[in-house]
């Protein structure tokens, strides 16, 4: 089921230029869905036009059914936004924070009590309550600033690049709990981010928008295509073993070694079996063999700079 779709999108500025252009764009309900593109590609302008924040100029948008102009208010009741800025109140407790935003919500007291306490708990909050909420590291506040607008139990939570400027660590605690929030409440999860290795490790599904418009979207496999990648690598047991597979077994092949990698370009599929048998044949030890999945760095770069396909990634 699509739970927002957008159709012949368009967002101008008052001197006439276009800021956004889309023509087709749907999000499917319980995926994450991840937005990204350059400074300036209307990543923003879009989630702000999405919450209702923002009005637009013509199309048409849906979400949860809902038309986007006529039942504000309604859509409003289905989504949690946190922005860029984290947004939690300093001078209330953690707990306080948390009761604040349901209280909004209208959450009957003894529900959010429940709520409160069981998202205190699966957010790992509960060590932090006895603390002041201005003591907390960026990181813990953010868990914090997700947990009060999960509060709602929102159908789609929207996330403006929410680890920016947080630690690797705390970035990836977020990652995990991101994930649990799609699994266990089927959240819908509109992320933008520009940090890649996070759209590779958290989407579903990913948009790549540049000058107002979709560059590409698909899976990370379907976004392989822009850089029509079909590439073996080969881990040895050592290096030794990788040098004589690349000098003496290989040879007519192109290809690129690492250490105790081998990267082998092939034209088909049906090369993997053949070169996997030439292996065993000549009774060379190796650790894995496999088609090496597209890398959304690789993708990214090549759609923003318009280079060939295949070239970016062997240079």
């Amino acid at each position: 089921m699509e739970i927002i779709q957008i159709k012949n999108l368009i967002k101008k500025y008052k001197n006439g230029k276009k800021v956004l252009n889309i023509k087709k764009l749907t999000v499917k309900q319980g995926e994450i869905f991840s937005l990204l593109g350059p400074n300036g590609a209307g990543k923003s302008t879009l989630i702000n036009i999405l919450t209702t924040y923002l009005d637009y100029n013509s199309g048409e948008i849906k979400i949860s059914g809902k038309n986007l102009r006529k039942e504000s208010q309604k859509i409003r009741k289905d989504i949690a936004c946190v922005a860029q800025n984290i947004s939690i109140d300093e001078h209330l407790s953690l707990e306080e924070n948390l009761i604040f935003q349901g209280r909004l919500y209208g959450i009957a007291k003894e529900e959010l009590k429940k709520r409160v306490e069981k998202f205190i708990d699966e957010f790992d909050l509960k060590e932090y309550i006895r603390y002041p909420v201005s003591t907390y590291s960026g990181g813990i506040k953010r868990r914090l600033d997700i947990a009060v607008n999960m509060i709602s139990y929102p159908k789609i939570l929207f996330l403006d690049e929410p680890t920016v400027g947080i630690d690797i660590h705390s970035r990836k605690a977020i990652w995990k709990m991101l994930k649990r929030v799609k699994d266990k409440y089927e959240t819908t999860i509109f992320l933008t981010t520009h940090y890649l290795e996070e759209a590779q490790e958290l989407s579903d599904y990913i948009c790549i928008m540049k000058d107002g418009d979709i560059a590409a979207q698909g899976t990370i496999d379907d976004l392989g295509k822009y850089i029509n990648q079909k590439i073996i690598k080969i881990e040895f047991e050592n290096e030794k073993n990788a040098e004589y597979a690349k000098e003496k077994i290989f040879k007519d092949k192109s290809m690129k070694l690492k250490k105790n990698e081998l990267y082998l370009k092939i034209d088909n599929q049906n090369e993997i079996i053949y070169l996997n048998k030439i292996l065993l044949d000549n009774k060379i030890d190796f650790l894995c063999f496999g088609l090496l999945k597209p890398d959304l760095e690789k993708i990214f770069i090549n759609i923003m700079e318009e280079n060939e396909e295949g070239e970016k990634i062997w240079q």
